[in-house]
């Protein structure tokens, strides 16, 4: 599962869950901006970091990194990573690194040098699987357990968390992208059945109409008619008629070709 891609969606969905996770008040969350940030020097992107807005000088900067693998290079990486940021953007506030780690098991000690620098409570450890024995019922908080839950348990929980999407949030275009993330969810969590296998396992009646849904149908259509080049190519077509023929754009055809050629 691509499961940071889908916690980036979540906070940026709710920016409050993470101070929730933490143990804060849900509402600093008015106070800050989730963004994704770019490292210029060296073209990598911090994707989750929390910046308060210049009305709070003494609110910490939050950097959240989820982890659901086993990486020993994984705290070289991410403490590394912030520094880099620090030197670029020189940020005159507190910092508070955030680890989303799958389960408790995945985690690694903080390197040396780096417990000599850090002091190890400053980085603040939440294991996900763990949630599952939170109190809160929060729309958010539910959508955190779907993602660690067993395929058995989500099939179950389905229709009760579509449907404290639909009871609790009554801004039409902010549930559907509640529900499209669910509905993301339950494709990542379940790669070998097809999109109509999962429509009539969960009863998704809408399904066909979120974008997500259209963008997967639409890359499916396009991967169908890929395979039909090498065809064309035979009959002695160039790679602008068959674009023509095919009604997909030249450059994905050129860049299948030379793929086929490699």
């Amino acid at each position: 599962m691509k499961t940071d891609k889908i916690f980036y969606t979540l906070f940026q969905i709710f920016p409050e869950l993470l101070f929730q996770l933490i143990g804060e008040s849900p509402d600093l969350a008015q106070n800050y901006q989730f963004q994704s940030i770019e490292i210029k020097e060296l073209a990598f992107r911090l994707d989750s970091v929390f910046i308060p807005d210049e009305n709070h000088p003494d609110y910490p900067i939050y950097f959240v990194e989820v982890q659901f693998q086993k990486d020993d290079d994984f705290y070289w990486r991410f403490i590394t990573e912030i520094f880099l940021y620090l030197n670029q953007y020189k940020p005159l506030r507190p910092i508070h690194p955030i680890i989303l780690w799958g389960n408790q098991n995945l985690d690694t000690d903080l390197p040396l040098p780096y417990q000599q620098i850090l002091v190890n409570q400053s980085i603040h450890r939440i294991y996900l699987n763990q949630i599952a024995s939170a109190t809160s019922n929060s729309l958010g908080f539910n959508i955190i357990r779907f993602v660690t839950i067993s395929e058995s348990e989500a099939t179950k929980q389905v229709p009760s968390l579509i449907n404290q999407a639909k009871q609790e949030v009554n801004d039409l275009n902010f549930q559907q992208k509640i529900i499209e993330l669910i509905e993301k969810i339950i494709i990542y969590k379940f790669p070998q059945k097809s999109r109509e296998e999962l429509e009539a396992m969960f009863d998704l009646t809408a399904w066909k109409q979120t974008k997500f849904y259209q963008e997967a149908e639409q890359e499916g259509e396009i991967k169908g008619k890929l395979k039909t080049v090498p065809f064309f190519l035979k009959l002695g077509l160039k790679p602008e008629q068959i674009a023509q023929e095919l009604e997909l754009d030249l450059e994905a055809v050129s860049q299948f070709i030379a793929n086929q050629n490699n």
